[in-house]
């Protein structure tokens, strides 16, 4: 027979679902790998499902998660956009406490107040943190931190040292941003929800997103290209000091008090979230679906944690920490596997 049988009539073209089918696996594929926090979701998920039955798959319970979760979801859209572009903020968890505590201070004079007061000192701190950043090309690991210790004293400051704990006077609206519910479900989580597409619009569909996947993957370059920098990192880090404050502000209506002992850590779980979503320390590569993905999985793991009832957060630390390890050696050996085939490693 010749090499050339034309005898025998060709092969059919592949229809259009089947090249769609085949071009979806792979990208799909790749996408589970860089995101390992959905799949692992799932597992834990049906194991909760498996070990507990109605009572972890109610619908109580899941709008329970749900608003346990919203609080880390909003600061963690916003440290998606900080570590996509190559920045860290350690500031968060002080700004949360800072707008909870100005909360309940400032409702004594109504509930306009109680939500404009923390918005805007918490905005204006991380505006000048964003300046130094940006304008005073300091670096983010020394700014924030020293935010945090800002924030945090003000917190203590306002509330005389700890000692007085300021509650939002009954009757005021405001508390209804953190108590009311929509089918079902609290409104802090509809809030965080609705963070959660906003920002995914921002950073999918607008040049502020693109710039900051620019600027994550080479300051230089996106220099070149003629992205502004100064103005792109100006305006995350102000978008994560309005965000800690308006998780502030619903933890406040939440519980109709202001305590400064809290948000602590909340910086490093947010940062835990987000990497676990598959976002880069490095920079430049990440996305929003990953981080809800990562908040879940937190969320679930505590929920699972409180089911069995004899375990203690301390457990859930360890666990986090544990898997945190885990995806961030996952992602290492990833990239390491796309370098080798794009033969820049030998």
């Amino acid at each position: 027979m010749s090499a050339l049988d034309l005898s025998r009539p060709p092969a059919p073209p592949p229809q259009e679902g089947e090249v769609e089918q085949r071009s979806l696996v792979p990208v799909t594929l790749a996408y589970l790998r860089r995101t390992p926090a959905i799949p692992v979701l799932l597992v834990v998920v049906v194991a909760g499902a498996i070990a507990f039955g109605t009572t972890f798959l109610s619908a109580r319970n899941f709008a329970s998660m749900a608003v346990a979760s919203s609080f880390l979801l909003i600061i963690s859209v916003g440290m998606t956009f900080v570590i996509i572009s190559g920045g860290i903020d350690l500031s968060v968890g002080s700004m949360l406490a800072l707008g909870a505590v100005l909360t309940a201070y400032s409702a004594q004079w109504g509930s306009g107040p109680a939500i404009l007061v923390p918005l805007a000192v918490c905005t204006a701190i991380g505006l000048t943190q964003g300046l130094l950043i940006s304008k005073g090309r300091m670096p983010p690991f020394i700014v924030t931190l020293a935010g945090l210790l800002f924030a945090r004293g003000l917190a203590f400051k306002v509330s005389d040292n700890g000692n007085i704990t300021h509650l939002i006077p009954e009757g005021e609206w405001v508390i209804k941003l953190g108590q009311s519910t929509f089918l079902g479900v609290g409104l802090p989580a509809w809030i965080a929800l609705g963070v959660l597409l906003l920002g995914m619009v921002v950073l999918y569909r607008t040049r502020l997103g693109h710039s900051t996947y620019a600027i994550g993957g080479s300051e230089e370059a996106a220099v070149l290209m003629g992205v502004r920098v100064v103005r792109v990192k100006l305006v995350l880090y102000t978008l994560m000091g309005f965000l800690g404050g308006l998780a502030g502000l619903l933890v406040a209506a939440r519980s109709s008090s202001g305590l400064s002992t809290i948000g602590a850590g909340f910086e490093l779980e947010a940062i835990a979230a987000v990497v676990i979503g598959g976002t880069l320390l490095t920079g430049g590569s990440g996305g929003l679906t990953g981080t809800l993905a990562g908040v879940l999985l937190l969320g679930v793991i505590e929920n699972l944690i409180n089911q069995v009832g004899t375990l203690s957060y301390y457990h859930q630390l360890v666990v986090s920490g544990a898997f945190l390890i885990v995806v961030v050696s996952a992602q290492s050996l990833f990239a390491k596997r796309e370098l080798r085939r794009a033969g820049r490693v030998t």
